[in-house]
């Protein structure tokens, strides 16, 4: 398969498609940014920004937790972290009916300290910084294929709960009349946010990753009028900055999750500036 896109690619007559490196990134950028597109609809609907902002910075626990049991990839103990962190996260919502800013901001400071604890012994800390900033030209065809069944996973998700979530952002109360728990079915959406910031936070790094999920979801809110087409031009947006973003970082040298929110926070610019001028002439 991977043979194909490269054939395909290649085709291009770009510069940047020669490198075998630039194939796969696209390839990556092309399945990753509409699972940050759709799955940050429902951040944004639930209120929930902070939240998956948490989950990455938790990263930094998960990668010190996998060092010190010996891991040859961290990546194991960065998930199972990350999903317990969720999973107690919304059962203290549930427990004390405290602000979800004070108990999320309290398992912040917890995660990010321990991460940052644990890392720095030894002056260690720099080995780690690929997951600060991110790397997506470093992914292999064999990753691509985590990204392929991460998306595949929240297309079944949201077969099975879309609509309950799209209830629960409106009112919680709501999804007992579908016979479904809204605990339930938002611990189940926070481990969906939880493995999809661990499992692309290496290639986007957690210094930025949270600006995925915001950023494309916010231009398509002001811009979509129906829920089906909020989701549809989420995804798009976030797809065209990946693609934007990747080929910009290629010829300036950047880093490429830092140029795709840089084209995400200028679309979501024009989007506001296009909706209030049209809200100006209707007026």
């Amino acid at each position: 398969m991977i043979d194909i896109w490269y054939s395909l690619v290649g085709s291009l007559h770009f510069s940047w498609v020669n490198y075998d490196f630039m194939k796969n990134a696209l390839l990556a950028v092309i399945i990753v940014t509409p699972c940050f597109g759709l799955v940050g609809t429902m951040v944004v609907g639930n209120r929930m920004a902070f939240f998956s902002d948490v989950i990455g910075h938790s990263a930094l626990t998960g990668i010190a937790i996998g060092v010190i049991f010996g891991f040859a990839d961290v990546r194991p103990a960065m998930i199972i972290f990350a999903v317990i962190l969720a999973v107690v996260i919304n059962i203290f919502l549930k427990k004390t009916k405290a602000s979800s800013d004070t108990v999320i901001g309290v398992f912040s400071a917890f995660s990010i300290a321990l991460g940052v604890a644990l890392l720095s012994r030894g002056g260690s800390f720099n080995k780690y910084t690929i997951f600060l900033v991110g790397d997506i030209l470093s992914v292999t065809p064999a990753e691509i294929l985590y990204l392929v069944f991460l998306f595949a996973g929240i297309l079944v998700f949201w077969i099975f709960f879309g609509s309950y979530l799209a209830l629960i952002s409106v009112e919680p109360s709501l999804a007992y009349g579908r016979h479904a728990s809204p605990f339930l079915v938002r611990t189940l959406f926070s481990v969906l946010v939880a493995l999809v910031v661990i499992l692309s936070i290496r290639w986007v790094g957690l210094l930025i990753i949270n600006s995925l999920f915001i950023l494309p979801a916010a231009s398509a809110r002001l811009w979509a009028g129906s829920l089906r087409g909020y989701y549809f031009k989420s995804m798009l947006l976030s797809l065209i900055s990946g693609i934007a973003g990747l080929i910009i970082s290629f010829y300036t040298g950047s880093a490429c999750g830092a140029s795709i929110v840089l084209c995400s926070t200028v679309i979501y610019i024009l989007v506001v500036i296009t909706k209030s001028v049209r809200t100006g002439i209707s007026d």
